[in-house]
């Protein structure tokens, strides 16, 4: 098997920890599978700006731009909370984007059965759920123009973010999220605000022109954003695939995300567009931040970016099999009662973010015989 070029980027405050465990994982599947991987590791976020005068430099997202496929941990904390806008730890993760196309977050919202009760809510609402948020990750009131704030007259200033899309861009996550519904439960909820908003009533009628020409196969919904919100703590397990814009994505996911108990436990892959050649840029990360309240402490969990690295496997390099094991491995560590702190509820032994790595590279040789 040819080498697959990945490029790390560990990042900011708990992002090199449960990094690190992830390496493990890359060692073992090298040492005892025929496979290698070629990769380049590199500075980001406020890290980056410290040592090289910005969150991501030109050198570093070249190396992204010619890798199968980019890791990141996680960054920000409140050190650079004064650092100019366009240099600021996330602006790193808004460039990747960007510059990558990355157009369709993928963000999935699983409950193990291990950890149902660690949910907010009841368990029946909770237990089995398994909905994946596909947000259009590159455009929306994110990246519209114009922005900015600016003075109106001595007493009274403006500011302004302008949503923008148009229909190729609608048409493409919409494509990610109909063809995704089709090897799940083959439903679609589309979520936005067309009763106020007149991107929300074009992305409707795209998104609806789109289903009747080639995807009518698939059942198809349409939900105003709020209730939607409304709906995933009132009655979650309706949903199978929901598709939505930059700003209501980034909420409901995170909405979506406490469903399971714990933003360490939720992975997530945003995925460009298929080249030419077959392939399509990617990049791969846990939902959690960098938690720098207790960085360098070991309490982080790891579980989130150890399951976006099995993601990286089944979309990036059709690894299908090896995804499979990584994920099986997590849960029979969970099933055995070992848990970080985060999720300690029901535990037998509450362990460190490196003792969380340990136990999922010993399950993995226990499920594979190596």
């Amino acid at each position: 098997m040819s080498n697959k070029k990945i490029l790390i980027l560990p990042g900011d405050g708990i992002g090199n920890e449960v990094m690190a465990e992830v390496f493990k994982i890359i060692n073992w599947m090298e040492k005892t599978k025929s496979m290698s991987f070629d990769i380049s590791e590199r500075l980001v976020g406020g890290t980056a700006y410290d040592k090289e005068g910005d969150s991501i430099s030109d050198e570093t997202m070249q190396v992204a731009l010619n890798s199968d496929a980019v890791l990141f941990g996680a960054v920000g904390g409140a050190k650079w909370d004064n650092v100019e806008r366009e240099k600021r730890p996330e602006a790193a993760l808004l460039r990747l984007r960007k510059d990558l196309d990355l157009f369709a977050n993928l963000r999935p919202a699983v409950v193990l059965d291990a950890l149902a009760e660690a949910s907010s809510l009841k368990i029946d609402l909770v237990k089995g759920l398994d909905i994946l948020i596909v947000r259009e990750l590159t455009s929306g009131i994110y990246f519209g123009h114009p922005r900015g704030i600016s003075k109106i007259n001595e007493t009274e200033s403006k500011a302004i973010d302008t949503q923008v899309y148009t229909t190729s861009e609608i048409e493409r996550v919409s494509r990610v999220a109909f063809d995704l519904a089709k090897l799940r439960n083959n439903k679609v909820s589309s979520a936005e605000k067309s009763n106020v908003m007149e991107t929300g009533l074009f992305w409707r009628n795209i998104v609806t022109d789109l289903h009747n020409k080639e995807y009518s196969s698939v059942n198809l919904e349409h939900i105003l954003a709020d209730n939607c919100a409304m709906q995933l703590v009132r009655d979650p397990k309706q949903f199978d695939v929901i598709l939505t814009d930059n700003l209501f994505g980034d909420l409901l996911s995170d909405t979506a995300a406490m469903l399971t108990g714990s933003l360490g436990m939720l992975p997530s892959a945003s995925l460009g567009p298929v080249k030419d050649n077959g392939t399509r840029a990617a990049m791969y990360e846990p939902v959690h931040g960098s938690a720098p309240d207790i960085a360098g402490q070991s309490k982080a969990n790891p579980l989130a970016m150890i399951m976006s690295f099995a993601m990286m496997l089944k979309y990036s390099f059709d690894m299908q099999e090896d995804s499979q094991l990584v994920e099986r491995a997590v849960q029979s560590v969970l099933l055995k009662g070992l848990r970080t702190a985060d999720i300690k509820d029901g535990a037998n032994k509450v362990i460190s973010t490196k003792e969380m790595g340990d136990a999922v590279v010993e399950e993995l040789k226990i499920l594979s015989g190596n």
